[in-house]
């Protein structure tokens, strides 16, 4: 693989983890597996998941503005998606909706969701950083140890 294949392939390992449900935690264990070097695709797919994140956080005001001109003036009732986030949030508050979450709608959707159940701005985004730094080095460290269990630690997906 040459140098420009190389960069590519890092370049998709932080776009895929900036886009909301693909997530760094699941960006990150499939770029270990395809043969790219651990340490750059972790860093480069945290960077990926949080910046966005921390746009969500940033821009809540602008996404609910957003939200409710798309709804019109239809009332319907929460989703599932809502609920679960409710019964979390009424459950474990800020830090279990922002650990938990993320495994089940996203990190993206359970920022914005953290933040309408009322989560402050500041708590919202080192929680959301937290959660997602743990999931991603706890799928890394899996996936490196599984790799190298099944004997598959010197192959390279792209040869």
């Amino acid at each position: 693989m040459n140098l420009l294949d190389t960069l590519w392939a890092y370049v998709l390992v932080f776009i895929f983890a900036a886009v909301p449900f693909f997530e760094a935690y699941g960006v990150i264990p499939i770029a270990m597996i395809a043969g790219l070097s651990p340490v750059p695709v972790i860093i480069l797919g945290l960077v990926g998941n949080i910046v966005t994140v921390l746009f969500v956080i940033v821009f809540i005001n602008k996404i609910k503005e957003w939200r409710q001109k798309e709804k019109s003036n239809e009332e319907k009732a929460p989703g599932t998606r809502a609920v679960r986030a409710q019964k979390l949030w009424k459950k474990y508050g800020l830090p279990g909706l922002a650990i938990i979450g993320p495994l089940f709608v996203g990190s993206h959707l359970t920022a914005f969701m953290s933040l309408t159940l009322g989560g402050a701005k500041k708590k919202t985004a080192y929680w959301m950083t937290t959660s997602i730094v743990i999931w991603s080095l706890t799928f890394a460290v899996l996936v490196h140890f599984g790799i190298d269990l099944l004997g598959h630690g010197e192959r390279n997906l792209f040869e």
